[in-house]
């Protein structure tokens, strides 16, 4: 799964690496964790690509209220297309979630140690997300899952799930509105983890409290 990331990027390196025209107000952190407000990047029905603020931890359309979104911080690539939660989503709701790395925590006799997985340039990348609208009366809410798949060689040492992380070249192919949902499947197989690494780093990011740089030391 995953559960804690962290954007650390500036907003120049953010809207260049996406092509922005400009950036909503966000909130850099350190230690991001579920039921937050997260960066995404979504396209319009013009074509062209938007920054928002979506809430971590995904509400179904069909849903009869919003109250139970933490089950919902990440979607399973091998059902994705076929959940009743995610395949609406799936199908014209594609997102890319950025981030500047994530963490994970493998098991080790001494105790669970922290991993921060970054891309090793350190810049931004994007996780495969799904983006969806609920509403009801007067309430309305914009959630957002990450996706995840199994673990490839470089994870599996940490743990046998991982977030996609979606390749630059293939941004707009994911975000496609109108292309078949059979194009964006291919898109999971996380070959972007050629270009991460995997750094140790010290039990202060165990706790979702703690949000500065020694998360990363």
């Amino acid at each position: 799964m995953c559960g804690r990331f962290n954007l650390i990027a500036t907003p120049d390196e953010i809207i260049r690496h996406f092509q922005l025209q400009k950036l909503p107000p966000y909130q850099s952190s350190y230690n991001i964790t579920p039921a937050q407000k997260i960066l995404n990047i979504v396209e319009l029905e013009n074509k062209s690509l938007k920054a928002v603020n979506l809430f971590w931890g995904l509400v179904p359309s069909w849903s009869k209220d919003s109250k139970n979104s933490h089950h919902l911080i990440n979607a399973r690539a091998e059902t994705v297309s076929e959940k009743p939660s995610f395949r609406a989503a799936f199908h014209k709701r594609r997102c890319l979630i950025v981030a500047s790395g994530f963490y994970e925590w493998a098991k080790q006799e001494s105790g669970k140690q922290a991993f921060h997985i970054h891309r090793q340039d350190q810049q931004p990348f994007a996780f495969a997300g799904l983006w969806e609208h609920w509403q009801y009366e007067q309430d309305t809410l914009y959630s957002c899952t990450i996706i995840t798949t199994q673990a490839t060689h470089i994870m599996q040492p940490i743990h046998e799930r991982m977030p996609v992380i979606i390749p630059p070249d293939c941004y707009r192919q994911w975000l496609d509105k109108s292309a078949d949902e059979s194009l964006a499947l291919p898109l999971l197989n996380n070959q972007a983890y050629a270009q991460m690494a995997a750094t140790p780093v010290s039990d202060w990011v165990n706790n979702p409290r703690h949000d500065d740089e020694r998360c990363l030391q």
